[in-house]
C-alpha cells in the first residue's frame, strides 16, 4: 500500500470517528466519549494530511517538514494557552471567533486555488467563488457575534432602512459577479479574473457584518449555532477546492448538524428559521418594552431563602448566564445535594437559549457534577411549576420573562419561556434590577410571589447552604 492510499484509508477512519463523535455529543452521559472520539479522529486526520503534504510537496522534504512543524507549534501554543485561560463565560465568544478563522481560511484557500488552478475548469471556478463567498460572510458575521457576545458591541439589532432589500441586492450583485468571474477567469489572465472575485469578497464581508448585526441579543445563541453551520459549509467548500475528501465530509457534518441545531432552537424560541439566519428578513419592528421599573419589588435575605427551602417539598432551579459569570454552579450543586439528602425533590429547568451558547447551562451543571436525570428542558418542566414550592432563578432574566407571553410589543414576544411565576414562591438571584441581555425589563420581579435576592450569586448560594446546615443542625 502506498503512502497516499494509507492516508486516504486513514481519512475514512477519521470520518467514521467524527460521525461517532457527533452521535456521542447528542447525550450528556456520552458527551465525554464523543469528545475523545473526535480528538482521535482529528489526530489521525492531521497525521494523514502531513504524510500527504510530505509526499506531494514540490519542495524538499526537510523544508516542508519545517514549515509544517512551525505551523503546528504556533497552533498548539495558542490553542493550549486559550484552552487553559478561557472562562466558561467566555466560551461563546471564543467559539464565535474560532468560526471566523474557518471563514478566513476558506477565503484564503479560495484565492490561492484560483491562482493555482486551471481557469478553464468551470466547475472548479464555481467552487472557488462560492467558497470565498461563504467564507467571507462567515468571517465578518462571526466577528460581529464575538463583539456582541463579549459586550464590545451593542446587543440590540442594527435596523437599517430597507435592510432586507440591501441583503437581497448584495446576493443578486454577487450572482452577477459570478457570471463575470466565470467568463473572465476562463478566457483571460489571473489579474482580470481577480477583479470580480475581489469585488464579491468585499460585498460578502459587508453582507456578513450586516446579517449578524441585524439580529438582536436574544437570538444570539441561535446565531452562534448558525455560524457554526456556515463555518462547516465554508470548510466543505475549501475541501472541494483542495480535493480533500475528509475536509468535504467534515465540513458537511458540521454544516448540516449546525443547521439542524439552529432549526431546533428556532422552534423552541418560536422564531422563524429564515428570519434569524437572514438577519431578521421579513421581521417587523416591535416596540421595545419599558426598561424602567414597573412597580415595587420585595427583597429577601439568604437566611430567609434558606428557611423557605428547608420547608419546601419541591424545588426547581433555573440557571442563566449570571450563574456562569458568578461561577456559582459548584455551590449550587452543593445546595442541591444538601436538599436532596433531606428529602426535597430538586430539579433544574433549562431553557434552550439559556446562556449565550447552545447547551451552555448543561455544560456548567455537568462540570459541577449535577446528576443528568434532574436536569430537564423547558417543555419537560413547565407544567410542573404550579405544584412547585420554591423556584430559584439564578442569573436568568429573559428566559423567565412573562412579557414574552403577555406583551405583543415586547422584543421577546412569542418566545416560549419558563413559567416560573406559576410556582408558590419564586426567588430571583440578581446583582441589581438592571435589564437582561435583550434590554427588556422583567415584570416577574414585581409579582407578589417573587422575592429578589441581591448580590453575587456564588456568595449568596454559599450563605444559603451555611444557613441550611445551621437550621438542620438545630432541628436535629
Amino acid at each position: 500500500m502506498t503512502l497516499v492510499s494509507l492516508a486516504q484509508a486513514t481519512y475514512v477512519v477519521a470520518a467514521v470517528l467524527f460521525i461517532l463523535s457527533l452521535a456521542g455529543l447528542a447525550k450528556e452521559d456520552t458527551a465525554k466519549r464523543g469528545n475523545i472520539l473526535g480528538m482521535i479522529g482529528m489526530g489521525l486526520a492531521l497525521a494523514a494530511t502531513v504524510v500527504l503534504a510530505l509526499e506531494q510537496s514540490e519542495r524538499s522534504v526537510l523544508v516542508t517538514a519545517l514549515l509544517i512543524a512551525g505551523v503546528f507549534l504556533i497552533g498548539i501554543t495558542v490553542g493550549m494557552w486559550r484552552a487553559r485561560t478561557v472562562e466558561m463565560t467566555q466560551m461563546p465568544e471564543l467559539i464565535a471567533m474560532l468560526h471566523s478563522f474557518v471563514g478566513l481560511a476558506a477565503v484564503l484557500v479560495g484565492f490561492n486555488s484560483y491562482l493555482e488552478a486551471d481557469h478553464a475548469d468551470a466547475v472548479h471556478q464555481v467552487e472557488v467563488f462560492l467558497g470565498v463567498f461563504i467564507g467571507a460572510i462567515t468571517f465578518t458575521g462571526s466577528i460581529v457575534a464575538y463583539l456582541k457576545l463579549s459586550a464590545k458591541m451593542k446587543s440590540s439589532p442594527l435596523t437599517l432602512p430597507g435592510r432586507n432589500l440591501l441583503n437581497m441586492g448584495a446576493v443578486v450583485v454577487s450572482l452577477g459577479l459570478m457570471g463575470w468571474f466565470l467568463t473572465t477567469g476562463a478566457f483571460a489572465d489571473d489579474s482580470a479574473g481577480l477583479i470580480p472575485l475581489i469585488i464579491m469578497t468585499i460585498i460578502a464581508l459587508v453582507l456578513g457584518f450586516h446579517l449578524v448585526a441585524a439580529i438582536g441579543g436574544g437570538d444570539m445563541p441561535v446565531v452562534v449555532s448558525m455560524l457554526n453551520s456556515y463555518s462547516g459549509w465554508a470548510a466543505a467548500a475549501a475541501g472541494l477546492m483542495l480535493e480533500n475528501d475528509l475536509l468535504i465530509v467534515t465540513g458537511a457534518l458540521v454544516g448540516s448538524s449546525g443547521a439542524i441545531l439552529s432549526y431546533i432552537m428556532c422552534k423552541a424560541m418560536n422564531r422563524a428559521f429564515l428570519s434569524v439566519i437572514l438577519g431578521g428578513f421579513g421581521a417587523t419592528a416591535t416596540a421595545a418594552s419599558s426598561a424602567g421599573p414597573q412597580g415595587d419589588h420585595r427583597e429577601v435575605k439568604s437566611p430567609e431563602a434558606a428557611e423557605l427551602l428547608a420547608g419546601a417539598r419541591s424545588v426547581v432551579i433555573v440557571p442563566g448566564y449570571g450563574m456562569a459569570v458568578a461561577k456559582a454552579q459548584y455551590p449550587v450543586a452543593e445546595l442541591v445535594e444538601n436538599l436532596r439528602s433531606h428529602g426535597v425533590e430538586v430539579r433544574f429547568g433549562v431553557h434552550p437559549v439559556a446562556g449565550r451558547l447552545p447547551g451552555h447551562m448543561n455544560v456548567l451543571l455537568a462540570e459541577a457534577k449535577v446528576p443528568y436525570d434532574i436536569v430537564l428542558e423547558m417543555d419537560e418542566i413547565n407544567d410542573d411549576f404550579p405544584e412547585t414550592d420554591v423556584v430559584l432563578v439564578i442569573g436568568a432574566n429573559d428566559v423567565v420573562n412573562p412579557s414574552a407571553m403577555e406583551d405583543p410589543g415586547s422584543p421577546l414576544a412569542g418566545m416560549p419561556v419558563l413559567e416560573v411565576w406559576n410556582a408558590k414562591q419564586c426567588i430571583v438571584f440578581k446583582r441589581s434590577m438592571a435589564t437582561g441581555y435583550a434590554g427588556v425589563q422583567n415584570p416577574l420581579f414585581f409579582r407578589e410571589n417573587t422575592a429578589m435576592l441581591f448580590g453575587d450569586a456564588k456568595a449568596q448560594v454559599e450563605e444559603i447552604v451555611t444557613s441550611l446546615r445551621t437550621q438542620q443542625g438545630v432541628g436535629a
